[in-house]
C-alpha cells in the first residue's frame, strides 16, 4: 500500500511537471513563435521576397539571392540586411515573410513584402554621400511612407570585404545609423529653442540681438564663427544660426522649458518603425543662467538626437503640428501572387507643437533657404530647411546636418542628411539633400 501511494505521488508529480511544461511551452509559443520561425539560424521554412515600391526585387528568401544590381544591393543593405543585421527587414519581417500564423504555422506558404522604398532613390543618396559615413532619409510627411533610407558605410552582401573588421572605413558598418544611432544635433536643434521662444516669450517680436562673434557667460565664452551683425530679429538670428542669440534665448527660457519642448518634439522617445525601435535622444536641463544651458539651446552640450525621430519631427512641422511615424511596408501578398495576405500597415501620428507655431517655424525655415542657403540649388522647389554643424571634439571635424521639407502638397517630402565629420552643414549636407530631392521629385 505504501509503495502504491508513493508511485501515485510520483505519477502526480510527473503529470504536474508535464502539465506545467506544456503550459510554459504554449505561453512561449504565443509570445515567441514569430521569433522562432524567423531566427536566422532556422533553415526549415521557405521565405518570401522583398521588393521595392517599383517591383525591383531586393531579396528572395527562397533562392537567398539579392538584387541583380550591385549598386542596389549596397544602397539597400541596411534595410534588407544579412545575418549581421538585427534591425534589418530580413530579421524583423521574418515571420511575415514565412507567412507564419499561430494557428496554421507556416503551412499556408510564404508571403512577399513590397516596401514604400524607392531603390533607385537609395542609390542616388548613397552615391551622393560619396563614401562618407552618414545618413540620408526622405519620407512623405502626410502618409509616413519612407522613400529613401540610407546608412553609410555599407557593402555588397554578395561579396563582403575581407578586411571589414580591421578597415576603419567600415567602422560601425553593422549599425543602421538612421534607426539605431544618436548624434549631437548642432544648430538643427535651434528649431526646438525657436518653438519654445515662440510660445513662451510674448515679446519675441521685439527681440533683437547684436552678434560680435562671442558671448561671455561668467567665466565661459560662447562663440560664433564670425560676427553676424547688429540688431538682428529672431528670423535673422535663425537664418544666420547665431549661437550667441540662441544661448541668450536658452538662458531666458530655462533648462526645464527646453527639456519640455524637446520631449514634445518626440526627440526623447523611441519610435517603432516596422518593429524596429529607434534609439532615444537625450537632453540635460543644465543649471539656469549657465553657459552649459546656453550651449544646450544651441544644440551642443549633452544634446543627442536620433535621425529617424528628427525626421518625424520635421514632418510634424510641415504637417501643421501632426507628426507621422515613418513606415516601410506598402503591402504584403501571398508569394508569387497579387493576393493580399495581410491588412496594410496603419498610420500612426502624434502631436508636437501648435499649428500656429509650426506655421511660423515653416516661414522661418523657408527664409533660411532663400536668404542664406541658396534657392538656386533646389530649383523651383519650396524647400524649408535648417543646417547644422555639430562639434564632436577630439580634434575631429564637426558633423554636418541639413534637415527640412518641401512645402508643397504635390511633393510632401521631409528629409534629413547627416554627414559624419563633414564640417559645414549647409555646404556639404545641403549638397547631398539637393541631389536626392531633385531625384525624388523626378521619380
Amino acid at each position: 500500500m505504501k509503495r502504491l501511494r508513493r508511485r501515485t505521488v510520483i505519477s502526480l508529480l510527473l503529470a504536474g511537471a508535464l502539465a506545467f511544461g506544456l503550459i510554459f511551452f504554449c505561453v512561449q509559443l504565443v509570445r515567441n513563435g514569430n521569433d522562432w520561425v524567423g531566427f536566422f539560424g532556422t533553415r526549415f521554412y521557405e521565405s518570401g521576397a522583398i521588393y521595392d515600391k517599383n517591383g525591383t526585387r531586393l531579396y528572395d528568401g527562397q533562392t537567398k539571392e539579392y538584387a541583380e544590381n550591385k549598386s542596389t544591393r549596397v544602397a539597400t543593405l541596411h534595410l534588407v540586411g544579412d545575418e549581421n543585421f538585427g534591425t534589418s527587414l530580413r530579421s524583423v519581417l521574418a515571420s511575415r515573410l514565412t507567412g507564419y500564423n499561430l494557428i496554421t504555422g507556416t503551412s499556408l506558404g510564404s508571403h512577399d513584402v513590397t516596401l514604400t522604398i524607392d531603390a533607385s532613390l537609395n542609390e542616388t543618396a548613397y552615391a551622393a554621400l560619396n563614401g562618407k559615413k552618414g545618413v540620408v532619409a526622405v519620407y512623405d510627411y502626410t502618409t509616413g511612407d519612407m522613400l529613401c533610407e540610407v546608412s553609410s558605410p555599407a557593402y555588397d552582401p554578395n561579396n563582403p570585404p575581407s578586411d571589414i573588421n580591421e578597415n576603419p572605413a567600415y567602422e560601425g558598418v553593422y549599425l543602421n545609423r538612421f534607426f539605431s544611432s544618436t548624434y549631437p544635433p548642432g544648430s538643427i536643434f535651434k528649431l526646438i529653442t525657436t518653438a519654445a521662444a515662440l510660445e513662451q516669450k510674448k515679446d519675441l517680436a521685439d527681440f533683437r540681438y547684436t552678434c560680435t562673434g562671442s558671448l561671455t557667460v561668467g567665466d565661459d565664452v560662447i562663440t560664433c564663427p564670425y560676427a553676424h551683425g547688429q540688431d538682428m530679429d529672431i528670423d535673422r538670428c535663425l537664418a544666420t544660426s547665431c549661437n550667441g542669440a540662441y544661448a541668450t534665448l536658452a538662458m531666458e527660457l530655462g533648462g526645464k522649458t527646453l527639456e519640455k519642448y524637446t520631449e514634445r518634439a518626440g526627440l526623447l522617445d523611441s519610435l517603432t518603425v516596422c518593429d524596429i525601435h529607434t534609439a532615444k535622444g537625450s537632453f540635460v536641463a543644465e543649471e539656469d543662467g549657465s553657459a552649459f544651458l546656453g550651449w544646450s539651446g544651441v544644440g551642443q552640450d549633452k544634446d543627442l538626437v536620433n535621425p529617424c525621430s528628427m525626421l518625424a519631427f520635421l514632418g510634424g512641422i510641415a504637417n501643421g503640428g501632426e507628426a507621422v511615424v515613418p513606415k516601410l511596408v506598402d503591402k504584403e501578398t501571398i508569394s508569387g501572387t497579387a493576393i493580399p495576405a495581410a491588412f496594410p500597415d496603419g498610420t500612426e501620428t502624434y502631436d508636437i507643437y501648435s499649428q500656429e507655431t509650426c506655421q511660423r517655424l515653416k516661414e522661418m525655415m523657408r527664409n533660411n533657404v532663400v536668404t542664406e542657403y541658396g534657392q538656386e540649388q533646389f530649383g523651383d522647389l519650396a524647400v524649408c530647411a535648417k543646417s547644422g554643424t555639430a562639434e564632436v571634439g577630439g580634434g575631429q571635424e564637426p558633423h554636418a546636418w541639413f534637415a527640412g521639407f518641401i512645402d508643397d502638397p504635390d511633393h510632401p517630402l521631409a528629409f534629413i542628411v547627416l554627414v559624419e565629420n563633414g564640417s559645414a552643414g549647409a555646404r556639404v549636407a545641403g549638397s547631398v539633400a539637393a541631389q536626392v530631392l531633385a531625384r525624388a521629385v523626378a521619380e
